[in-house]
């Protein structure tokens, strides 16, 4: 992943913006999706005569429609690169990452629970930067499929669903 030369890197959760509007599609923006195919052209603006100003190679990644033109799609990862893709190119499929701000620190872990609370049991130890398929959040935790194990981690960890968000 990695952003091009000249994009601030974020390295703190996404924000649930106050300011939640609908689009033209008539859905929320900003929302999060997650790439369909393995390699994503993001383009300068939204036709395909623009320029291909970034390669994104990696199925299930999550990222955030900020932006709807037609049918294309403004779109930021979590490195806070963005760009426009075409529609057709993103699943409505919920995925995460794994505290991508802490990819940078060698020591970082974080914990998967079996439920979501901490007096839980631990079932894995996840690095940051790990894609999860998303099941559903509570508002606080998040139940994800990592690697095949399935088990909760705290919303504020994960890439891929605002703070308080809800979804089953």
């Amino acid at each position: 992943m990695g952003a091009p030369l000249g994009i601030p890197h974020h390295h703190h959760a996404a924000a649930a913006p106050a300011g939640t509007v609908v689009g033209p599609s008539g859905l929320p923006l900003p929302r999060f999706v997650s790439l369909k195919p393995s390699r994503v052209n993001l383009r300068v603006g939204p036709g395909r005569q623009y320029a291909v100003s970034w390669l994104f190679q990696k199925s299930g990644l999550p990222v955030e429609i900020i932006q709807e033109y037609d049918n294309w799609r403004r779109i930021r990862d979590a490195d806070g690169t963005e760009g426009w893709v075409y529609q057709s190119l993103l699943s409505g499929r919920r995925t995460a990452i794994t505290a991508p701000w802490k990819k940078d620190d060698p020591k970082a872990m974080l914990e998967l629970y079996g439920s979501p609370s901490e007096t839980s049991g631990i079932v894995a130890h996840v690095e940051p930067g790990v894609i999860g398929a998303l099941d559903e959040c509570n508002g606080e935790w998040c139940r994800l499929e990592i690697k095949g194990i399935r088990g909760w981690m705290k919303q504020s960890e994960l890439w891929g669903a605002y703070p308080g968000e809800k979804f089953d």
